[in-house]
């Protein structure tokens, strides 16, 4: 493949997910998902500042859309009506790659103690992010923390259900996403 074809970034991250999961975190080196990914190592700096951040790829953008759509929800919605709103903004930024690699992703975060520590600081930032958005609206912060990690929680579970679905889903994440954080303010129900 040669050096100037586009999705650089996008065929890291698959190379990186596929060795991780062929051979495991620790025993894959940069050089080798360069190679795998067909572009130069100086290439892959350029994206990333070690192999730890390819997991992470896309996380300002997700931010940043779960927070718009929080922002651009109708006046008078609740905490979590806007979260639903900023988890459909998201959904529709994730698509048929997305999918795919979902479940090898998950299989390399599990396998590398070091990838989980940095899942969990993925999910930190995409909470602050709904936290924040929320905050703006006028949500006490409280709640709105409250309603960001209900946001998170629905966003993964709701990812993990649609790579696990019928690979004859057109619908998209939104619905598995949506129908997650219903499940989650039912949940909070049965709390008092």
């Amino acid at each position: 493949m040669a050096r100037w074809q586009p999705g650089a970034a996008q065929r890291l991250v698959v190379a990186a997910v596929d060795l991780f999961t062929e051979q495991g975190y620790d025993a894959t080196t940069v050089t080798q998902i360069a190679e795998r990914a067909g572009v130069t190592k100086s290439t892959f700096f350029r994206y990333f500042s070690d192999k730890r951040e390819l997991l992470v790829a896309g996380q300002e953008t997700l931010s940043r859309l779960l927070a718009d759509g929080i922002t651009e929800a109708p006046e008078g919605a609740g905490p979590l009506q806007a979260v639903a709103a900023g988890l459909e903004r998201a959904s529709s930024a994730m698509g048929p790659a997305n999918r795919e690699i979902g479940p090898r992703l998950e299989a390399a975060v599990a396998a590398s103690t070091e990838l989980q520590e940095r899942d969990a600081l993925k999910s930190v930032g995409l909470a602050a992010a709904m936290t924040a958005a929320l905050v703006a609206r006028g949500v006490p912060e409280p709640t709105a923390h409250l309603a960001g990690e209900l946001g998170v929680l629905a966003f993964k579970r709701g990812y993990a259900r649609w790579c696990e679905g019928d690979r004859d889903d057109t619908e998209g994440l939104a619905p598995h996403a949506l129908a997650a954080l219903e499940e989650l303010r039912a949940a909070t129900a049965s709390l008092t």
